[in-house]
């Protein structure tokens, strides 16, 4: 007698070599009207933990346009599920979906598991994951942004800035996941990210708590100290790419004038590079705070003029 396979088994679970992504599941719809897609396989590599997303859909019709949220922790650490802590994970999913905009968390290859490109190459395949399954989704594909806070924010304004026709930027595409198509951003959100490697060697870090053994974030995204390879540390700073006649998208930079770990003048260095540009670039600084704007009484206000910059940017409401 011949046995049938359950329902709920995937065909594409069972294949060899494992596909290099998976189709979005059904969405759980919630009470309020909103969906949820949670734990998508957006990209996978022999060797690697699989790369994971969840979006969340405003309640209606759609598309709607999307905002990619990259994590921090210096390349080492972080989850797509959790902001900073001084975000409350439901201030930054109400401001975001309350503004008519789909949320897209994105985990990435962490810096011991891989050495740059890898991470980048994960935001890549992801913003193709997305374009591919929009229809899916309900996603615009048309309208699509990033945003991103330290190690993040250094990534999603590498994302803005970085094309295949943006000199060097061809081997920073990557092939992860789907492996071909449009990775251009509308609009880039960057917190507090690093800018420009090489002129942050010199910069000390501050002493973690209790004496901590916690790696050198920056020999570890390369692979090697910047001394030791200076044309990787060049190609992994957004500011080598924010140049004149390269077209930037508009950028706000958000950042604590007194952050010890990633200073205020990365922000001022690229701002000023956007402008030369021609690009569209405000810089807000957060006065007296440091790191993950710690000691700034209003991060509400800080993640509402986030929100309100994206959805300016990418049409929400139209």
């Amino acid at each position: 007698m011949t046995q049938s396979l359950p329902a709920a088994v995937d065909m594409a679970d069972m294949t060899w070599p494992p596909p290099p992504y998976r189709a979005p599941v059904p969405a759980v719809t919630g009470a309020d009207g909103i969906r949820c897609f949670d734990g998508i396989t957006y990209a996978t590599t022999a060797g690697y933990r699989p790369r994971l997303l969840d979006v969340r859909v405003p309640a209606g019709e759609g598309p709607f346009p999307a905002v990619v949220w990259v994590h921090g922790g210096g390349w080492l650490d972080g989850d797509r599920r959790y902001p900073p802590p001084t975000v409350a994970v439901e201030l930054l999913h109400g401001a975001v979906l309350g503004a008519g905009l789909a949320l897209v968390s994105i985990d990435y290859r962490h810096s011991l598991e891989a050495p740059f490109p890898a991470q980048l190459h994960d935001v890549k395949a992801a913003i193709r994951y997305v374009r591919t399954f929009a229809g899916v989704l309900g996603i615009d594909p048309e309208r699509i942004g990033v945003w991103g806070e330290s190690a993040g924010g250094h990534l999603a304004a590498l994302a803005g800035l970085v094309g295949p026709d943006t000199p060097g930027g061809a081997v920073l595409e990557g092939a992860q996941g789907v492996g071909a198509g449009e990775t251009g951003v509308r609009a880039v959100v960057d917190w507090y990210g690093v800018c420009d490697l090489v002129s942050l060697a010199g910069h000390p870090l501050p002493q973690m708590p209790g004496g901590t053994d916690f790696p050198n974030p920056y020999e570890a995204l390369l692979g090697a100290s910047v001394a030791q390879r200076p044309d990787l540390a060049r190609a992994a700073s957004p500011v080598t790419y924010a140049t004149p006649g390269s077209n930037p998208p508009p950028f706000l930079l958000v950042h604590g004038t007194r952050d010890g770990l990633v200073p205020y003048s990365q922000s001022e260095q690229l701002a000023h590079a956007l402008t030369r540009a021609g690009g569209d670039v405000t810089l807000t600084p957060v006065e007296d705070a440091d790191h993950i704007f710690l000691g700034s009484p209003d991060i509400q206000q800080i993640v509402t003029d986030s929100v309100a910059f994206l959805a300016r940017h990418l049409d929400a409401g139209a």
